[in-house]
């Protein structure tokens, strides 16, 4: 069976929480505690390492391995070790589920860096993705970029699940 599948079966046999809640800290973590020096150039949404780095729109971490985002996300990140002139991309990996696909139709995914846009893409058919744009130069002279990722729609909460759910994010990478 595809991945895809594995996961829609897998995501409806599981009861979803009733509470909108976003993701929680890990225990003694501190956000305020967390430098911007610290932060990570490749976020894997499972690492607690990473959870201060969650900016918005990201809900609890499932399976222990992905979240459901909302319809706008946003992540900080270190930017990497680059020689000049060196293309550094952005890179989200995501998965699109079936029933979002088949109940809103294409989904568009827009990215921007420091609030300099990065680029847009369509997707039409449910599955796994990388999402990759080219960070510009002047972005990478900050010392953290925030990733604000955008979809054009996204699932409503419903009477079992009160959450808004837009794609399945596995990671954020900066390289």
């Amino acid at each position: 069976m595809p991945a895809v599948v594995c996961l829609v079966v897998l995501l409806l046999s599981n009861c979803p929480s009733n509470e909108p809640e976003l993701f929680t800290a890990p225990d003694g973590a501190s956000e305020a505690a967390v430098e911007p020096g610290d932060f990570l150039s490749t976020l894997h949404l499972a690492d607690p390492r990473g959870t201060p780095q969650l900016l918005k729109g990201f809900h609890a971490l499932e399976q222990g391995a992905w979240r459901w985002t909302e319809k706008v996300f946003a992540v900080a990140l270190k930017p990497p070790a680059a020689s000049p002139g060196e293309e550094v991309n952005v890179q989200l990996t995501f998965s699109i589920a079936e029933a979002s696909i088949s109940r809103l139709g294409p989904l568009t995914l827009t990215a921007t860096l420091n609030g300099s846009p990065a680029g847009s893409e369509i997707y039409d058919q449910a599955g796994d993705y990388t999402f990759t744009k080219p960070v510009p130069a002047e972005v990478l002279a900050s010392e953290t970029i925030e990733a604000v990722f955008e979809l054009n729609k996204v699932l409503p909460p419903t009477g079992s699940d009160l959450r808004e759910l837009g794609v399945i994010a596995v990671s954020v990478v900066l390289k």
